[in-house]
């Protein structure tokens, strides 16, 4: 496990982008593992700037994203198909048909996270996955309590996550109560892990995961068991961490 702590925001997602970006130019079709909400946003657009201003190729790139909001369409605001157009998709030169983002309206929650895990197995699994943590630890929608071994699945939202979203919504009765979530056993299976978490809000989840047992009550926690993950973070999200230097 390695812990890098950097200034700011800014300099956290230059910082993260750049494994990416080394992973995408040592193998043209690299499959990403991808994250929403505020913390990546920063990452994509150092992304997006090496894209343009460095050439970085994204033809031949597949992607799958970490979770969506059971119920919400892909055109909705909110939906994180929608974040990633919005933030990454729409400004780098990838095929739409390689990006994969679970469908928050499909008929059949339980076939489309079946054939999500089977197109990752055929795309020869993830060789870089990026992630942030939640206030409780969790990592994708694995809320506190996921099974090691889950897979892509149906998942119901704690109140602490639902108030932690609402900030997104106009009102906390607007966000979804379920979510389709990659599970802690696919997100193990990556290859790489790159994990940011900013603000000092995050500090007690961080110090949790690098410091404390490997337990499923912290679901990042779980990740000291993996042979290959970085953390990127500021210095508010490090203030806990017995050895900050």
């Amino acid at each position: 496990m390695k812990i890098i702590i950097k200034k700011d925001y800014d300099a956290m997602g230059k910082e993260a982008a750049k494994y990416f970006a080394e992973v995408i130019r040592n193998k043209p079709n690299a499959v990403l593992g991808l994250a929403t909400g505020s913390t990546p946003i920063s990452t994509y657009k150092e992304l997006i700037r090496l894209h343009e201003e460095e050439s970085l190729d994204f033809s031949q790139v597949i992607t799958f994203n970490l979770d969506e909001y059971l119920g919400l369409t892909d055109d909705h605001d909110q939906s994180y198909r929608y974040f990633m157009d919005i933030n990454l998709f729409n400004h780098v030169n990838i095929k739409k048909g390689n990006t994969n983002v679970l469908s928050g309206v499909t008929d059949n929650p339980e076939t489309e996270c079946r054939e999500f895990e089977e197109k990752i197995k055929t795309a020869g699994g993830i060789n870089i996955q990026l992630l942030g943590v939640g206030g409780n630890g969790h990592i994708a929608f694995n809320e506190p309590g996921s099974p090691e071994n889950s897979r892509t699945r149906v998942v119901d939202l704690t109140k602490e996550t639902i108030k932690d979203n609402s900030r997104f919504f106009e009102k906390v009765e607007n966000v979804p109560t379920q979510a389709l979530s990659m599970g802690m056993g696919t997100i193990l299976e990556a290859k790489k892990i790159v994990i940011i978490v900013n603000k000092e809000s995050k500090a007690k989840a961080v110090a949790a995961s690098i410091e404390g047992p490997a337990t499923t009550d912290v679901p990042a926690s779980v990740l000291q068991k993996h042979s290959d993950v970085i953390w990127v973070i500021d210095k508010g999200a490090a203030s806990l961490l017995k050895d900050s230097s």
